[in-house]
């Protein structure tokens, strides 16, 4: 009895993991409607300036992904984009990116602290892919980037297991 409970529990965890699952939407098929079925509710939505609407699904403040996907006037998915990488934080210009445009980047900050040293903005990540850690943004009074870093946590913790 205890083995078919744990069965039926794994399986239920797979399939709900599997409704999440951005990989499940097709580009220029999947409706937004779809989206919704298969991703839940999202974490954000907005327009961008050419009309198309913008669902963002942050795993935060705990997980690792946000994925944005991006809609079409025809209400089809046009993009489904993951925003945490390495390689759009690295897209960011000291001195010269924006809040807005590290928001557009990036999603919504999993932390956000007002210091001493001024506003910083955190999102979790996985390093190559494997390695806990966090992209931090540090912003000016002007609301341009000061300084941004990633710093990898080496001990990680119960929860990156």
């Amino acid at each position: 009895m205890r083995l078919s409970t744990t069965l039926v529990t794994l399986f239920c965890i797979g399939l709900l993991a599997g409704c999440a699952n951005p990989r499940l939407l097709v580009v220029g098929q999947s409706t937004e409607a779809d989206v919704h079925n298969r991703m839940g509710k999202p974490t954000d939505t907005r327009v961008d300036r050419n009309g198309d609407r913008l669902l963002e699904f942050a795993t935060g403040p705990e997980g690792f992904e946000t994925h944005l996907v991006r809609i079409g006037a025809d209400g089809k998915v046009k993009e489904v984009t993951q925003l945490l990488t390495e390689e759009r934080f690295g897209t960011i210009v000291l001195g010269k990116t924006t809040k807005a445009e590290v928001r557009s980047l990036l999603g919504t900050p999993s932390e956000e602290n007002s210091l001493p040293t001024g506003l910083h903005w955190s999102w979790r990540i996985r390093r190559g892919g494997v390695q806990p850690g966090y992209m931090v943004v540090r912003f000016n009074p002007d609301d341009t980037v000061n300084d941004k870093i990633i710093m990898i946590d080496p001990s990680g913790d119960s929860r990156d297991q």
